[in-house]
């Protein structure tokens, strides 16, 4: 069965081998090894900025969405395609696994998500063809977040929605969100009040009473969107502890499970 994981951008800002990169690349190799099928979705939102700074545009946001007129999808294409997912796949590769870099575009039918954004995609369809080609022949997709509406446009989605619909497109088991949180909290700003374990019926109540707020909801949305699609068990982890993902995967207590 495959695992699908999501790798934020802001931990891969100014990664070097020595840090939270390095140890997730070897958690996802091992993963390999033990025959889990992982496929990798990444963020890019500092890389998205840092680029868009760098051609003196400045960066604007409704609802935590960025909005994107057709300069802007060139950035974030290429902070993508040429910054971000290159990076990925290397740290995984010198660790000798075969990570391959694949585009949204080839597998994912985007639709408009609100016209005010510009080309901000939600997911309409995926064709998971070549995932599964690319997991039978023992190889480890990385995916960058985004997506083609049927006349040919490029859309940038947001990357806890991928993972979600990637997951659920590909009958994965699992589908683990890696945060710069130690999971979800019933109040954000006390530490005690992580939740372990919850439902997705439990988080459907969290996100309508306000609970859930601003950028933990793609991820919860995608949480209950996956589970009531036949995904098992979702995991909202911390991407900044060391070998999170094995622990999570090997039952210890980390972060929030979802079932």
């Amino acid at each position: 069965m495959s695992v699908v994981i999501k790798y934020g951008g802001n931990a891969l800002a100014g990664a070097s081998d020595n840090d939270a990169l390095a140890q997730f690349a070897h958690d996802v190799v091992q993963l390999h090894r033990d025959g889990m099928n992982p496929v990798i979705v990444h963020g890019g939102g500092p890389q998205i900025s840092e680029l868009m700074a760098q051609r003196g545009k400045q960066p604007e946001f409704r609802g935590g969405l960025r909005v994107t007129d057709a300069e802007t999808i060139d950035i974030a294409r290429t902070a993508l395609m040429t910054q971000v997912n290159p990076q990925l796949v290397a740290a995984i590769n010198v660790r000798n696994a075969l990570a391959v870099g694949v585009s949204g575009e080839d597998l994912i039918l985007a639709k408009v998500r609100d016209p005010r954004l510009g080309f901000v995609g939600d997911v309409a369809s995926i064709d998971a063809t070549i995932l599964h080609e690319l997991l039978t022949e023992g190889l480890i997709p990385v995916v960058a977040p985004l997506g083609k509406d049927d006349t040919g446009q490029t859309y940038n989605i947001n990357a806890d929605t991928v993972a979600g619909a990637i997951a659920v497109a590909l009958g994965a088991s699992t589908l683990i969100y890696l945060t710069d949180v130690e999971g979800l909290r019933r109040t954000v700003s006390d530490e005690s009040s992580l939740i372990r374990h919850t439902t997705a019926t439990e988080l459907t109540a969290m996100l309508a009473d306000g609970t859930i707020a601003n950028g933990m909801i793609p991820k919860v949305q995608g949480c209950i969107d996956a589970l009531r699609s036949g995904v098992r068990e979702v995991h909202i982890l911390d991407g900044r502890t060391a070998h999170v993902l094995l622990d999570a995967l090997t039952d210890k207590e980390v972060g929030t499970v979802v079932r």
